[in-house]
């Protein structure tokens, strides 16, 4: 076998199978603490069609957990980072950014410009995250949902799980709450921390979407990011056995 950048990957799947995860085609919305790692992991895997969408600059105080943030990338539209980044371990990526806020009518466009296979979800504010999750849903598209990685310290606690069974999460259960005034109660996947939030971590703030801000570590991040791929890339592996 040639030496590639996949090779390990091959040894590991097969050809047929990497090459058929190659074809696939995945939608990412936020590229922070979690879409970040998540991102890196998908292309690392093998996905050759990615679309990234996030409309933040990297701040700061994004360094402790975010994988593009550093102090030489500080100000820079986050997409663009990571583009670079994504297209440094694999040239041959073919890569859509969509460095704008999304709101509910420019999330349909964006699910109905072209056909997903997988939507992952890494947006950390509850309306534009119920706009994509509905989404979705109605196009039968597979998605992988994070919830809240803040307020946490142990990556043990982790689960995988359809959001119904989520639990000590107060973003999913804000979130279950207006599913179900939806008619959603199930079909999807969340990534959670079974792990009771730890109190006083949480402060009010004033910034653009968003009302609080919530301490985090930087692994647990960089964790829900990981298994946010991993139940990508094992339901196309297995989406694809049964084709």
């Amino acid at each position: 076998m040639e030496e590639g950048i996949f090779n390990r990957t091959e040894l590991l799947l097969g050809s047929k199978m990497t090459q058929s995860i190659a074809n696939k085609r995945v939608i990412l919305f936020g590229v922070g603490g979690v879409g970040s790692w998540c991102a890196e992991s998908l292309i690392r895997s093998g996905i050759h069609h990615l679309t990234i969408v996030d409309s933040d600059r990297i701040c700061t105080t994004n360094i402790n957990r975010q994988l593009i943030a550093l102090h030489s990338t500080v100000g820079r539209v986050k997409t663009e980072v990571l583009a670079e980044r994504l297209k440094d371990i694999n040239p041959e990526l073919n890569l859509t950014i969509v460095s704008e806020y999304i709101k509910d009518e420019k999330t349909d466009e964006i699910l109905d410009s072209t056909h997903f296979d997988y939507i992952v979800d890494a947006i950390d504010t509850l309306s534009p995250k119920l706009a994509l999750i509905k989404g979705a849903l109605d196009r039968n598209i597979p998605l992988v949902s994070s919830m809240g990685a803040g307020a946490k310290l142990d990556p043990t606690k982790m689960e995988i799980c359809d959001i119904s069974k989520t639990h000590h999460c107060p973003l999913a259960h804000m979130l279950r709450k207006r599913l179900h005034k939806m008619g959603i109660r199930r079909g999807f996947k969340a990534v959670f921390s079974a792990e009771p939030p730890i109190e006083g971590a949480m402060i009010l703030c004033q910034e653009q979407n968003k009302k609080s801000n919530v301490g985090t570590i930087s692994y647990l991040p960089a964790l829900f990011g990981i298994g946010c791929a991993s139940a990508v890339i094992r339901d196309l592996t297995k989406k694809i056995d049964e084709e």
